[in-house]
């Protein structure tokens, strides 16, 4: 009897695991792949529930899954047209918070991991890392499993992660890496006082702006063989000044920057700082500049595994996948530095909306897909 990944699907959506909450979801999938013959290890961390599951011998050849049960915050109840937590099935559509992301996702390679080796035994082994913290900090999620690994000597020789990748139709886009991701916070200080008579006083809000113009006015690159050219966003600037006549003694902005393999955070916090200490010498304003990275940029070179991959996809869907590095960020650039990483998955339209659903025969092709990948891996 094979396992249906919609139906699975339905039944980790009817649990409300919103980060950080497990919400019964990797209970469900601890004994569903405990049945199937898996070892299953809990690898919580500071309260963050992750779950590690190994069918076959430790230190063989390892195909690995990654995923996440956790799901964003519903929003408005009243505003979906069905129970965010019912996970209904109508007229072929999977309603509810993880609908696509990523809770099919996991269901679907789940469901593939327990029919391929209860039907075909592979000679190696299959290992499945879900984590209940991807959409929160992620500090003790994929993170935590993967130090518990290195600790306890457990490897995986590839990973896939079933995060939603396909823009428009099931099929048409894997990632093969992503972007960087760094946030520079900014504060300028300068010398309060009346904005009348502005020779006693230095404005920071002029500095700042100075500063940000820099930043912002020449691309960091035209883009990589691999990549779309790094983008630098303004996301917020305050002073917090209720008066229209006083110049203000700080003066605070935010920077996002998504840059490719051209840069480092390392390299871009120098740009940065050297910018900053330019404006200081000609305004006299300082700045203090922090900096918190949620991912260096990486790639898995087009190779073997992105080869079997996409022809797996291609075999199954009809649609020959475009090789990505777009989107923001994912678990997988914690993966990067543990072995080859790359991710497929389902079109990825609603998530995160009011409304979050998918097509099931969507979630079924899916699981085709995944057990192909394993069937042409091991073979």
């Amino acid at each position: 009897m094979t396992t249906d990944p919609v139906a699975l699907a339905a039944e980790l959506i009817r649990c409300p695991s919103v980060t950080p909450n497990e919400g019964g979801a990797l209970a469900l999938l601890e004994a569903r792949l405990g049945a199937a013959g898996f070892t299953c290890i809990r690898v919580d961390r500071n309260g963050i529930p992750n779950l590690f599951a190994r069918w076959g011998a430790k230190g063989a050849r390892t195909f690995g899954f990654n995923g996440h049960t956790d799901v964003v915050p519903v929003g408005d109840t009243a505003a979906w047209s069905h129970d965010p937590f019912g996970g209904e099935v109508i007229d072929g559509i999977l309603w509810g918070r993880g609908a696509t992301d990523m809770k099919t996702g996991v269901a679907a390679f789940a469901a593939a991991a327990i029919d391929f080796v209860a039907e075909t035994p592979p000679d190696g082994a299959i290992v499945l890392t879900i984590t209940g913290d991807e959409e929160g900090a992620g500090r003790d999620g994929t993170r935590a499993i993967l130090d518990w690994m290195q600790a306890e000597g457990e490897e995986m020789s590839v990973c896939l992660v079933g995060e939603p990748t396909c823009p428009e139709r099931l099929g048409d886009m894997m990632k093969i890496g992503r972007r960087g991701s760094m946030t520079f916070f900014i504060e300028a200080s300068g010398v309060q006082g009346h904005a009348a008579y502005p020779h006693r006083a230095k404005n920071p809000l002029h500095a700042l702006v100075t500063l940000l113009a820099r930043m912002t006015a020449e691309p960091l690159d035209h883009g990589t063989d691999h990549f779309e050219p790094s983008t630098v966003q303004i996301t917020t600037i305050d002073c917090g000044n209720p008066a229209n006549n006083v110049i203000p003694a700080k003066a605070r902005a935010t920077i996002n920057i998504r840059f490719n393999d051209a840069h480092t955070s390392a390299i871009l916090e120098s740009w940065g700082k050297a910018l900053a200490r330019a404006v200081t010498e000609e305004t006299g304003v300082a700045f203090a500049l922090t900096t918190e990275v949620s991912g260096e940029s990486f790639i898995t070179p087009p190779g073997p595994f992105t080869d079997l991959v996409a022809r797996a996809v291609e075999a199954e869907t009809g649609v020959k996948p475009e090789l990505s590095t777009s989107g923001g960020t994912s678990d997988a650039r914690f993966i990067k530095a543990h072995c080859p990483v790359l991710e497929f998955g389902l079109v990825g339209k609603t998530m995160h909306q009011v409304d979050e659903r998918v097509e099931t025969d969507q979630i079924t092709r899916l699981k085709a897909v995944y057990a192909r990948i394993l069937r042409d891996w091991f073979a």
